[in-house]
């Protein structure tokens, strides 16, 4: 396990004056990269080989030929031959002698496994590393047992198919794409093994996984996924932004008249995949319901998983109608930075700062004002 001693002594060895702001080229690394540009501070992007050339090419910092201008936000990239590469000793080296800080993204739970993540990731991490595996729902002490925790309103769910009495959703492993989840609806225990054969049958998923999916209450409301910031150094709660989904194929289908939609699914599957966002906002009266719930959720993190939250965390639900009120459910929990950039369109973070600040840039100012008061122990594990 890495300790908080290993870290403290690897940080010790650190040009505190010249941290690098690193992190995994994919899903959030733009923006990550920007953010500490606009700081002043260098960042290194970990790549793998034949998926670098938006950070290797197109968005590499350099001189544009034709105006001489400063162009890019990516200082450094390191190309490896697969992202698991990631944890070799020469990588970690490299990184150290960088004295970077690495700012997790999905993409580093996706490729790097939490074992190694907590065991063996010999570099100083913005936020909790051993947060991260909560995301997992087949995980011991989960999103949900800290949604649970916290007194956050969630949808029902059924501890087997056996129990479903009303339209459930069901949400299980994708047999191709492990970290990706197939999605389907059902109103009964026999509805429930008729989709699933079916699933299973077109190797959409395995049997297996059956038994680690989640089942639960199908909840209709309007959806937004709710972006914050705790700053260790201050101990406040910044509300950074809010968006929705963009997910294929379902929002092509949704653009169809409800005849069409109903042709179009004779021949294909609805997937949920999480391809794009949408930056948004919320009637003012429900943020006070948002910020209530983020706040439950540190204090039962802090319970949880000491030293709790650290830097960016997302709440992701549904705003729902009650007879003549509204109220929030909410379904997931991420707990690192959001794929989601398009929050600095929002209007909260220049309601706070009297300017847009974007989730990267707003990383490098905790990191570079850390570093100045020798506080990134903080901040860190």
């Amino acid at each position: 396990m890495v300790s908080k001693s290993d870290i403290a002594s690897i940080i010790s060895n650190y040009d505190l004056a010249h941290p690098t702001i690193a992190t995994m080229g994919s899903h959030s690394a733009l923006e990550v990269s920007r953010g500490a540009k606009d700081e002043g501070l260098k960042n290194l992007v970990v790549c793998q080989n034949g998926r670098d050339k938006t950070y290797s090419k197109h968005y590499l910092a350099r001189k544009q030929k034709a105006s001489g201008k400063d162009i890019g936000c990516v200082d450094e990239v390191m190309i490896l031959d697969k992202f698991s590469d990631l944890i070799s000793e020469d990588v970690q080296s490299h990184l150290r002698l960088k004295a970077s800080i690495f700012v997790p993204n999905r993409s580093f739970a996706v490729y790097v496994p939490y074992e190694q993540i907590e065991e063996k990731f010999r570099v100083p991490v913005f936020g909790n590393r051993f947060l991260l595996k909560a995301e997992e729902r087949d995980q011991s002490n989960n999103q949900y047992d800290l949604m649970q925790s916290a007194g956050i309103r969630m949808p029902r769910r059924f501890k087997t198919p056996g129990e479903i009495d009303s339209l459930a959703i069901v949400k299980v492993q994708e047999a191709a794409r492990k970290y990706e989840r197939a999605f389907f609806f059902a109103s009964s225990p026999k509805d429930f093994d008729h989709k699933a054969d079916d699933l299973i049958s077109k190797k959409i998923i395995e049997e297996a996984s059956l038994d680690r999916a989640v089942i639960e209450e199908f909840v209709v409301g309007a959806q937004f996924n709710f972006n914050f910031f705790l700053s260790p150094l201050s101990g406040e709660i910044e509300l950074m932004g809010i968006d929705t989904r963009r997910q294929t194929n379902l929002d092509g289908l949704l653009r169809l008249p409800a005849n069409e939609q109903l042709e179009v699914l004779k021949h294909i599957r609805v997937n949920n995949v999480e391809v794009g966002h949408i930056a948004s906002t919320l009637r003012e009266s429900l943020l006070e319901s948002a910020f209530s719930s983020a706040e439950r959720l540190v204090e039962a993190c802090k319970r949880e998983y000491s030293p709790g939250i650290l830097g960016p965390f997302a709440l992701q639900g549904a705003v729902i109608s009650e007879g003549s009120k509204e109220d929030m459910v909410f379904f997931d929990l991420s707990f690192r930075i959001p794929g989601s950039p398009g929050i600095s369109a929002t209007p909260y973070s220049n309601y706070l700062y009297g300017h847009k600040m974007s989730i990267g840039r707003r990383i490098a100012i905790e990191i570079k004002e850390a570093a100045k008061a020798k506080r990134l122990m903080e901040i860190v594990t």
